[in-house]
């Protein structure tokens, strides 16, 4: 794509939220997409970027842990949450589209960033910014620092190996810890942010086309030109407000290393750039060819999840051998009728669905590797034994209704560990999505047991198998337990995922228009929990409202 230099006057005035800052991963609730790039030059003129919308207000820094949440006046923005990056075979979608953003320090980089996202409307979107890849410096290399002596704006300052590890791994969709870096003591903290994979990633820096390692990574390379003194003063006004430094130390700092370190390493590597953005964010019909640009590509890229393929594509074939249904016997059958009934009041439903559940969990458990043991017993005699040859076992439910087998699987394994998903459906696209994730440290060594209450498409079960997948644990270590299952979603999991253990006490050979399972269960959730779900509530139980 040639360089585009865009000069086109939207707004004079020039602001100061164009500092350096943070990393966030955001979520918008709908999809959109225009032809290509050769329409940009036709530029509307009503920008979706106009300053009479509400500015967005970011919650997040690199100082803070806590998952951000932000509002716009046409929405709110989630976090840590991705689209189903797989298709009905288990394998990926292409990759996400990446997105450098290059310029000076105080440049307006994160503006500008902030304002591609707001404008794009995608459903998810991550922000990566390069200051959080500054290296741990040594004693002398801290001394230095607060001498305002070291040179943070050198190409050796940074951890390029770290940065292109993490950038490759969210551009594949993949979970990735992210460090933070505290800009008053010069280090990185303890706690790093867990970013998550997504449609497009927004990666800044001042040196972000430094390397020629993270420039192949960048889909497309937007360089923000920004006057050197409207930089200096945000770099003033940021890091005696932001990073307590003194304007004497700060002026030092400027002229000995950054002014220099622009010139020699970050103003030539415009001539890389596909599109230059003169004055930052508020060159709005630069920002304008951008979002067109990124719509356009995405568009190609079209991530669907494809419901009817999932419904059509295993019909009539025997069920896998990766499923194993609990023998039905009369006690079983009985608890059944009783629970399917849909004359049982609440009480007998909890009671007799526990009784199922803790049943179900302990055939599980019959199928966790073992290793032979030998014991003394209390009597001086050996006992030849099992035991589980794993390091430990963890427990994870799809929100709402797999929670209420946790107390099942509590009362069986000590000490157990447990995890919670959330998907739900997005309403425009039918596509499930993640919205809450709470994992154990370390669960990539354990063997997981993932439950749900039910499952029908298998669409939930799917997303949340990826979501294990993407944190390292191995297919083969995760059983999938469900009260009831849909011969379509047993399918469909095992498809895509043939390593992974399908148990349940019983399976049903249809799903109805709804994707309801026929004879089925019901809403298990709502006759669990007594409630009715509101119309744009998904319970991954039974089945996804499309």
């Amino acid at each position: 794509m040639e360089t585009i230099r865009s000069n086109c006057k939207a707004d004079e005035q020039r602001t100061d939220d164009g500092m350096e800052a943070d990393m966030s991963t955001s979520r918008s609730d709908s999809g959109s997409g225009d032809d290509s790039l050769d329409g940009l030059s036709k530029c509307v003129p009503r920008c979706p970027l106009t300053p009479s919308l509400t500015p967005r207000k970011r919650t997040t820094s690199q100082s803070k842990t806590e998952p951000p949440l932000l509002r716009t006046n046409k929405r709110t923005i989630y976090t840590a949450g991705r689209p189903p990056w797989y298709n009905v075979t288990g394998t990926t979608f292409k990759e996400a589209f990446v997105i450098g953003l290059c310029g000076g320090s105080a440049s307006g980089k994160t503006t500008v960033a902030n304002k591609i996202i707001e404008a794009l409307d995608v459903p998810w979107v991550v922000l990566l910014s390069m200051d959080s890849f500054y290296k741990v410096l040594n004693k002398e290399e801290q001394e230095l620092a607060a001498k305002n002596e070291y040179n943070f704006d050198h190409p050796d300052a940074f951890d390029f190996e770290l940065l292109i590890t993490v950038l490759r791994k969210l551009k594949k969709g993949k979970s990735v810890k992210v460090p933070v870096y505290d800009f008053t003591s010069h280090c990185r903290r303890k706690e790093w942010k867990t970013v998550y994979g997504a449609n497009v990633v927004i990666f800044e820096g001042i040196l972000a086309f430094a390397n020629k390692e993270l420039l192949k990574l960048l889909d497309m390379k937007v360089f923000v030109d920004t006057d050197s003194d409207i930089r200096l003063i945000r770099r003033l006004k940021r890091d005696i407000s932001q990073r307590g430094r003194d304007i004497s130390g700060i002026i030092k700092q400027y002229n000995k290393f950054v002014k220099p370190a622009f010139e020699q390493y970050i103003e030539p590597t415009v001539q890389v750039a596909d599109i230059v953005v003169p004055r930052g964010g508020e060159n709005f019909v630069a920002l304008d060819l951008i979002v067109q640009h990124v719509h356009s590509q995405l568009e190609k890229r079209k991530l669907r999840w494809d419901i009817s393929a999932l419904a059509s594509a295993h019909q009539g074939q025997p069920l896998p051998k990766t499923l194993s249904v609990m023998e039905s016997t009369p006690q079983v059958r009985g608890m059944h009728t009783i629970i399917r009934n849909k004359e049982t009041n609440r009480d007998e439903f909890i009671f007799y669905s526990k009784r199922l559940m803790r049943l179900l969990i302990e055939h599980a458990l019959s199928f966790l590797p073992l290793k032979s043991v030998c014991v003394e017993t209390p009597q001086g005699g050996i006992y030849e034994g099992k035991r589980l040859s794993g390091k430990r076992i963890t427990g994870v439910s799809i929100l709402r209704a797999g929670e209420t087998m946790e107390q099942a699987l509590m009362a069986v394994c000590k000490d157990i560990r447990l995890g919670k998903i959330l998907i739900q459906t997005n309403q425009d696209t039918g596509e499930p999505e993640l919205h809450y994730l709470r994992l154990p440290k370390d669960i990539s060594e354990d063997y997981v047991i993932l439950m749900d209450s039910t499952v029908s498409t298998g669409a939930a079960a799917l997303m949340a198998v990826r979501v294990l997948l993407d944190h390292d644990v191995a297919e083969d270590k995760i059983f999938l337990l469900s009260l009831l299952m849909a011969e379509m979603g047993v399918h469909s999991v095992a498809y895509a995922f043939p390593k992974v253990r399908i148990i349940t006490t019983a399976v049903d050979k249809e799903v109805n228009d709804q994707f309801h399972i026929i004879p089925g269960i019901g809403n298990f959730g709502d006759r669990y929990f007594g409630t009715d779900a509101p119309p744009d509530w998904c319970e991954s139980d039974e089945g996804m409202d499309f």
